[in-house]
């Protein structure tokens, strides 16, 4: 199906918000038709499998295909979604520039020989990062460091258009296109939905939804972007593996997309203070220099993050879950990820009015 309509797959899909609640993996993809579709593709000799940690809205489970680890990633909504085929491209091309991602075994996005899509990565022999967070351990300036180093090259990789990768493009031959032709419209895409239902679901009020929507349009000429570059769109710890100190490999790129130079540095400041921007932005401008007017495009862009991952927290009841959840931190509940999305987003607010330094996020 095309993404043309979604500003993000998570909460814009028909069938929203699949795969984010608690689920049985075995009721819903058997691991006898996991097992039929491994050996239909590789013809392995041995093959074993065991259940995935995965707390994502994938269905995952690891392997051992001829004694090589790999980390199974399943999408089995009924939309049919065939996008795992262009995560898997997108892949490739991050790694061509140069950051460390998983090798991808195996992909079947057509359901055509079973009722669901699925991709075979090489498995990284390490814990994602939120682990050390949680434990305590992480040693945030390293590692901040070299996740902006990987945000400066994979902006490297040539773009075109803005907002989803359009896979039909792709498979004709073309260059990584997005499915918008002006940034503007691909920011706005659902904006006006996602501010209602969260003031429908008494997240926001009238006021801070009318003030939102006054501050975006006061700053739209931000929005006017001549070229793209390629965003993450989900970059958090849980999706970059290592050991305490270092970036051993990012993963997850389903929700990449054509975007802004300053969107994926406003991502981690979805979950991080000030100090770990500054030095995720030392990494990056050891690459490239940010743009000159860089500060109000990261409040512009922190600010619709925020938006969408209120949708999701909200819609999914991620306020409902305790630490063991992979939003919430150790010691934490989910009414403490509500009080911290709620005071980040009137930060990114206060932020994207005032031009404020980064200091803010402290």
């Amino acid at each position: 199906m095309s993404r043309q309509d979604i500003y993000y797959w998570k909460c814009d899909r028909p069938a929203a918000f699949h795969g984010t609640g608690s689920r049985s993996r075995a009721e819903e993809v058997p691991e006898e038709a996991v097992r039929a579709a491994l050996v239909e593709h590789f013809r392995p000799k041995s093959l074993e499998l065991s259940p995935g940690a995965g707390q994502g809205n994938h269905i995952t489970w690891n392997a051992e295909i001829d004694g090589e680890p790999a980390f199974l990633r399943i999408e089995n909504g009924p939309e049919g979604d065939d996008h795992l085929e262009m995560e898997s491209a997108v892949m490739a091309e991050v790694a061509r520039a140069g950051v460390p991602v998983p090798r991808v075994l195996g992909c079947d996005a057509s359901r055509s020989r079973v009722p669901f899509a699925w991709q075979a990565l090489e498995r990284i022999p390490h814990p994602d990062l939120n682990h050390w967070a949680k434990a305590g351990t992480l040693e945030a300036g390293p590692v901040a460091r070299g996740i902006g180093r990987g945000v400066a090259k994979w902006q490297g990789v040539r773009t075109e258009g803005f907002g989803p990768y359009d896979l039909a493009a792709w498979r004709r031959g073309k260059a990584l296109r997005g499915l918008h032709p002006r940034y503007a419209d691909y920011y706005r895409l659902r904006l006006e939905a996602h501010l209602g239902f969260l003031e429908e679901r008494g997240f926001l009020d009238a006021a801070t939804h009318a003030a939102i929507t006054a501050a975006v349009e006061e700053r739209a000429d931000l929005l006017e972007r001549a070229e793209g570059c390629l965003v993450h769109k989900d970059l958090a710890l849980w999706n970059v593996l290592g050991p305490p100190d270092r970036v051993a490999a990012f993963i997850d790129f389903d929700d990449a997309v054509a975007g802004d130079a300053t969107d994926d540095l406003s991502l981690l400041a979805c979950f991080h203070d000030a100090a770990f921007l500054h030095h995720a932005i030392t990494g990056y401008e050891e690459v490239r220099p940010l743009p000159e007017d860089w500060r109000p495009r990261f409040w512009l862009h922190l600010l619709r993050n925020l938006l969408v991952k209120a949708v999701i927290r909200v819609g999914a009841g991620y306020f409902e879950r305790d630490s063991g959840f992979f939003l919430i931190g150790a010691r934490s509940s989910g009414a403490d990820l509500r009080r911290f999305t709620e005071q980040r987003l009137a930060t990114a607010l206060r932020g994207l009015r005032e031009d404020a330094e980064l200091s803010l996020l402290s």
